[in-house]
This record gives structure tokens, C-alpha cells and sequence, in this order.
């Protein structure tokens, strides 16, 4: 197993409402994240929620990353749907694009696009529907994902950056995939501490049957992500913070 060589970086989903309805407590979790990956419009999100987050992370200093989903506001982009690959890159350009318009305004440059979802789901199993996204990523620009699967193929055939992903409040199936649930469950603080040190520490992570999952990051630059829709996000957030922070202290990442 080859040591991890990069710093733990948190990324957590904001910029989730949509008009007057509040997905997350976005306020609370800027000062605890590195990496924001917001909301572009389809699975939620809209132009004031965009407009205001990206103001609220430059303030920060924080990392901005789009977050585009499949179009589907009433299931937060949490169900599949078929869409052919032009369909699929389409709207990842619309997505993104959306979301740089605000991030010109600020002065703030695309740090990297990440899939929200089911979207995200669906690249990790279908080669031609990850090849699909990352041909609706700006040129130069890092995807987010999860290494050892199509995704990754993806980004390397395509040309696109990759960053590898590990997650504080997903659960792994036997295979290696992400269980993504169509509403978050709760966590514990000693599960979040177990779940991200784990994975961390071991490169590998307790599956849904009991059995360990190998999590093959290589030589990725890493981060850490959490949801601001998961019930006691905050303290799933400050727990993985704790424990990434002590990792990266333990190995001279500043």
C-alpha cells in the first residue's frame, strides 16, 4: 500500500436550497471546510443561492468547485435517469458555465467540478456516461471522484485531472461503490471518527456486509467529503475536521 501524499482536504456540498426553502446550515460549516462544491441549478440550487454562496466562500478563502446533478429538483438528483452522452455533456457545460458567470463577477477562479449524486453513482459504473461528463469539463479543470472506478478511467482517457475522494458520511457497498441514499441518515460521532480514520489511515473502509473495501487513491491529491443535508452535518463535519487534521499533522501536511 502506498502512503497517501497529500493533505486531507474537507469538501462539503453547499448552495442546496432552492428560493425560500433552506436545504443545509451553510453558514455554520464555511469555517470548518477547505472546498465548496456548489449547486449549479438542476438537482437544486438557484441564481441568488449561487450568487450568495460564492460571495460567502470568497470571504473564506475557501476552494469553490461546480456541482452539477441530473435534472431532477423533486428527487435532489438522487434518482436515475437515462440521458444520452450529448445530453449528459450539454448539461454539464450549461452547469458549470452557470456557475462560472458568478465566480467571474467575484474574481474567483473553478477550482474543480465535482458530480452530485446519482450522477456521480452512475460514472462510477458506465464508462460512456463518466466520458460523457468530463467532456463538459472546462479544459484544465480537476474532477472530483472515486478512484478505482469508471470515473477515473474516464478522466484518464478523456485528459481531465482527477482527484481522489473518500467520504465521512457514505457508506460503502461490498464492491467498492458508494451507497447513496435517496435521504441521509444520521451518524454518530464515534462512527464518523471510525468510517474517516479508517479510510485514512488503511486506505480501506468497512463495506455494508462487514467485509473491507481497498480504497486505491495512489498518488491522487485527496479530499474528504461531507454533506450539508446528513441530520447533524455540523458535528459530522467538526468530526472528520478533527480527524483529518490530526492526520495530516502526523504527516507534516501544513
Amino acid at each position: 500500500m502506498t502512503p497517501i501524499k497529500h493533505k486531507a482536504l474537507i469538501n462539503v456540498d453547499l448552495g442546496e436550497a432552492y428560493g425560500n426553502l433552506k436545504c443545509g446550515p451553510d453558514e455554520e460549516l464555511l469555517p470548518l471546510i477547505d472546498i465548496a462544491n456548489i449547486a449549479c441549478g438542476f438537482h437544486s440550487g438557484d441564481p441568488l443561492i449561487m450568487s450568495s454562496t460564492v460571495r460567502a466562500c470568497k470571504t473564506r478563502n475557501i476552494l469553490i468547485g461546480a456541482h452539477p446533478g441530473l435534472p431532477d429538483l423533486q428527487g435532489f438528483g438522487r434518482r436515475e435517469m437515462k440521458l444520452t452522452p450529448e445530453e449528459l455533456t450539454a448539461m454539464t457545460i450549461y452547469q458549470v458555465g452557470a456557475l462560472k458567470g458568478f465566480l467571474d463577477v467575484q474574481g474567483v477562479r473553478l477550482n474543480h467540478v465535482k458530480p452530485h449524486g446519482v450522477l456521480y453513482g452512475m460514472m462510477c459504473r458506465d464508462l460512456e456516461v463518466a466520458k460523457a461528463v468530463m467532456r463538459g469539463v472546462p479544459q484544465g479543470v480537476p474532477v472530483f471522484g472515486l478512484a478505482g472506478t469508471k470515473m477515473e478511467e474516464a478522466a484518464k482517457e478523456e485528459g481531465v485531472e482527477f482527484w481522489a475522494e473518500m467520504y465521512g458520511d457514505v457508506k460503502y457497498s461490498p464492491d467498492g461503490m458508494l451507497v447513496i441514499d435517496r435521504v441521509k441518515k444520521p451518524w454518530t460521532n464515534e462512527d464518523v471518527e471510525k468510517h474517516v480514520t479508517q479510510q485514512l489511515t488503511t486506505q480501506s473502509v468497512m463495506a455494508t456486509d462487514g467485509s473491507t473495501v481497498h480504497l486505491p487513491v495512489k498518488d491522487y491529491p485527496l479530499s474528504l467529503c461531507c454533506h450539508s443535508d446528513s441530520p447533524g452535518c455540523v458535528e459530522i463535519v467538526k468530526t472528520a475536521r478533527a480527524v483529518a487534521d490530526k492526520f495530516n499533522a502526523e504527516h507534516g501536511y501544513s
